[in-house]
Parts: structure tokens; sequence; C-alpha cells
């Protein structure tokens, strides 16, 4: 097989150079993430039509169902396909801002053949879970992280914000009214999905001026429930995830549904998942729906943790920031992590399938794994490129020398073995 030389060396530089450039523009409207034209001039709902009433916790009412669900075996659990009793439902409206949050059974949604939402894709979501620790207390893994995102995505389609502590709240409520939802079972949790969607009821091309969020559950399984088995990636360059000043670093829904053709077509070819590749370069950005991490050995032998920099491409995940806090803390000596190498450079930096090749030639490539909500990390076996397959150094359990001890501390925080702050408390 033949693979493309590798890019010229300031090839790399002038990619660099566009990426500060482009995030000291947006610094002034959000740290780390690039929006288009209408964030740099500071367009968001609020500089529209004025401040409205915010999400209230002290108005949520709640009406639990009659007839609640059978729970069912988690061993027959499928992600996204069972749901819990109960639904979080806060309407809005341009003209008096949010309503009051009501808990109510989980039930369908009415929507006008004519809302927005169906023609052109005014609809966001988030993914987060909570956990049952040993001794019962449930708790959310970072919420605050969700939420800003949330925030981040609404401001992109002109949907209205909120207060990330006040949805919280709300969002602790539901978890407690169908804690009885939350397996037991180690590696179990439930899946929190905060949605928001335009809801008005007018073909026209406009800020919404009705919107409704609402929160579904659903218990799910683990990821590998028969042990870590690392993935093969197809290195896509038929179709393109994101482009530059465009929605990939939001979490919308409009970035989800174009994906599916390419991923059939990677498993078509024998791949789970796509590498999404950008540019004639072909610089890394996501494994999939996953953020995306490489390591290798550099010249000096010293081992380098890279993940693609926040370029307004990349959606800024929340199991990559915790990747990367561990990773550092452990570097400063804030916390040590058993496993992991004294000496880790964190990076985060363009990479190219050219930089790929070559630390795979000189056997300086120690492996490349995803990051998400759902897996946690996903370690990966090969990458399908340009006709060949390029091998990824992996261990006996699936997992390789810096994702390990990385994942055993993240899981750690997530079910109480490890005390954190990250975890914010629902119900003991």
């Amino acid at each position: 097989m033949s693979f493309p030389p590798l890019s010229p060396r300031s090839t790399l530089l002038h990619f660099v150079r566009l990426t500060q450039t482009r995030t000291a523009t947006c610094s002034s409207f959000h740290a780390g993430v690039i929006g288009n034209r209408h964030m740099f001039q500071g367009i968001t709902r609020d500089s529209i039509r004025g401040k409205s009433v915010d999400i209230e916790p002290s108005r949520l009412t709640v009406t639990k169902t009659t007839s609640p669900k059978e729970l069912p075996p988690s061993k027959s659990l499928i992600f996204g396909q069972t749901f819990s009793d109960h639904m979080l439902r806060i309407p809005w409206t341009d003209a008096t801002g949010w309503g009051a949050p009501s808990i109510v059974p989980f039930s369908t949604i009415n929507l006008c053949p004519g809302t927005t939402m169906l023609h052109y894709a005014q609809s966001l979501f988030e993914g987060m879970k909570a956990y049952r620790h040993a001794d019962d207390t449930v708790t959310l893994f970072r919420p605050e992280m969700n939420m800003k995102r949330m925030n981040t995505s609404a401001q992109r389609l002109l949907l209205p914000t909120f207060s990330s502590n006040a949805l919280i709240e709300c969002i602790k409520a539901l978890i407690a009214v169908d804690r009885r939802w939350i397996p037991k079972e180690p590696g179990h949790s439930l899946y929190i999905r905060p949605t928001l969607i335009a809801t008005n009821s007018a073909i026209a091309i406009s800020p919404p001026k009705e919107a409704l969020l609402f929160v579904i559950a659903c218990p799910v399984g683990p990821y590998y429930p028969q042990g870590f088995k690392p993935v093969p990636l197809y290195g896509t360059t038929e179709y393109t995830r994101a482009a530059p000043n465009g929605i990939g670093a939001y979490k919308l829904a409009a970035n989800y549904g174009p994906s599916i053709i390419a991923q059939k077509c990677a498993a078509n070819l024998g791949y789970t998942q796509n590498l999404w590749l950008h540019g004639p370069e072909h610089w890394l950005t996501e494994a999939g729906m996953m953020n995306l991490f490489v390591v290798i050995k550099d010249s000096d032998d010293v081992t380098e943790l890279i993940t693609p920099p926040l370029d307004g491409m990349i959606l800024p995940g929340v199991t990559r920031d915790s990747v990367l806090v561990l990773a550092r803390n452990h570097v400063s000596g804030v916390k040590r992590l058993r496993g992991l190498p004294d000496a880790v450079k964190v990076s985060e930096r363009p990479i190219n399938m050219g930089e790929i090749i070559q630390s795979s030639k000189e056997g300086r490539l120690v492996e490349l794994f995803g990051t998400g909500t759902a897996a946690i990390i996903t370690p990966v076996e090969r990458i399908g490129y340009n006709g060949g397959d390029i091998m990824i150094p992996t261990g006996e359990d699936g997992m390789g020398p810096i994702s390990r001890p990385l994942w055993t501390e993240l899981v750690g925080i997530q079910t109480g073995a490890v005390k954190s702050d990250w975890n914010h408390v629902v119900s003991k």
C-alpha cells in the first residue's frame, strides 16, 4: 500500500497560526469555541430582545405517574431504548421567557407539522450520566460542563439560554423522582438527555419565538460488558464532519444525522467507526462521535499525549476535558496517577495522517483512543487509510499505557471510589 507524503512543516505552522488567530478573535464570545460571524458581532437572544425570565426551580411542580413501569433486567438493556417513568418539561416564549418547570409522566410531544424545528433543525441536546455509588449515593458527573456547552449551542441557534445551576437543580429533581431506574450493577448508570427545540408553528427561517426544553432518562449498561475491545476506524476522506466557522463545535442535532451514511460506509468496509479527517493534509479531528487522543514518543523518547485543538470544528467534550485535566494534574504533581509515566507531554495541537504514518513506521506510535460520555475511553486497534491498515498497539486488556490509568481514575471518580468535587450529589 502507499501513503501520501508528509505535509511540509510550513503547512502545519500555517494551520496553527490560523487557529490561534481565530481563537483570539473569538475569545470575547466563548473561550475555546469558535463561532461564526454572528458570534463575532455578539448577537445573542438577549441582545435581540433583552433579558427575560430565567428558569426558576422554586416553581417546579411534580406530577407522578399512576402507572409506573416494571424495571427491565439490567442485562437486557439496549442503549436509548428504555425510558424512565418521568420527564422534565420547561416551556419558553419570546414574550414571557421561561415558564414553570414540571416533572410529568413520560409521554409524547405534540408538534404542529409546520414546527420550525422539523424543517430547519433548530434543535440541540446534551448527554450526561447519573451514577449510583456503593453507599447508594447518587451523583452527576460534572453537569456544569454540559450546561455550559448547552448554553453555547443555544446561542449558536439563537435559542434561549438559561441559568446552568437552575437547570441542574431541576434535573436533580427528575433523577430523585426516578431514582429507582438507576441500576445497581457495576458499570451501569442512568443516561440523561437534556434537549432544547424550537416549537413555533411557522415555516419561516427566523429566531425562534417558542421553545421547549425537555429532559428524558434511560438506564444503560456498561459499554463493554465483556471487557474492552479495541475498535477499527476508517479514515474517512469521502465525507467531512465539520468545517471552519461551521457548527462542529456545537452539540446540534444537525451534526449527527448526516454522519449516519458515513458510518454505514465504514461498517460496510469492516470498520466500527469513522476517523474524521479534514483538508487535503488529512488532519485528524474526531472519531465517530468521540473526541480523539493520540499517544506518540517524540525524538527524545518523551511520551506525548495529543488531542486536536478546539479550533471551531471540534466538540468540547466533557470527557476530553477531564482527561486533559487529569493528565496535567499528574504532570504538575497535583495528583499522580498510578501507572502513568512520570514524564508526559500534554498537547492540544493539530496532527495529520502523515505524522501518524511516520510515527508508526518509526515505532513511536504508542496508542490511539476516543473519549466520550457513553464509553468514557475507547481504544483503537487500527486505522483503515488509503487502501491499507495502520496498526495501533494495544495491551492484553485492549487498552494502552496512557489510556488505562486515565480510565481507571475517571471510572473511580464517577462510581465514588475516588473522591472528587467533579461529582454533584443528587441524593443519598
